[in-house]
């Protein structure tokens, strides 16, 4: 059997999207955006609206070196998610955008990401990674920087979603 790049990238993504819907269940708004406290010990740990508000900020990125239209982000979600920004405690909901919101970009970003790399040809993939740097050093083409957004990248803040899930009470996924 034969699979195109873009189908067996999107195979990951698919995975990865699926623990991301089953990782929201139970969540509240009210606690979306706090840190962890077991035992009364706040824990310095990404926090659910920060996990999913960083992430979102990928999938514009993938679809524009894919060629395809990404629907927009906004702009504060740069400087609240970036990769340089300090997820915080936000009891009162007045440092990051509502749980919706967030959700919303994550999930629409993505899935509008998994039809592009199901659509998109292979050759697309073989290009050089336009990131430069480091990045570039561990990730030379698209594909394998595309490959590592939706795989590696994506799981590795999924598993900070299951560990806040745990410390907040609210187990397994």
């Amino acid at each position: 059997m034969t699979r195109s790049i873009g189908n067996t990238i999107a195979d990951s993504l698919q995975l990865s999207l699926g623990y991301g819907e089953r990782l929201l269940k139970d969540v509240t708004a009210e606690q979306f955006a706090r840190l962890a406290t077991p035992g009364g010990e706040t824990v310095q740990s990404n926090h659910a609206a920060f996990v999913y508000g960083h992430l979102s900020l990928y999938a514009p990125r993938i679809l524009a070196e894919l060629n395809c239209a990404a629907p927009a982000v906004p702009d504060s979600f740069q400087q609240c998610f970036s990769q340089n920004a300090e997820c915080v405690d936000d009891p009162d909901g007045t440092i990051y955008p509502e749980m919706n919101e967030v959700t919303e970009h994550f999930f629409n970003g993505y899935r509008a990401a998994l039809d592009a790399f199901r659509a998109a040809d292979d050759e697309i993939f073989q290009q050089p990674n336009p990131l430069g740097g480091t990045m570039t050093e561990k990730f030379p083409t698209i594909g394998s920087m595309h490959c590592f957004y939706v795989g590696g990248h994506m799981m590795i803040h999924m598993g900070q979603v299951s560990a806040w899930r745990r410390m907040l009470g609210l187990g397994p996924a």
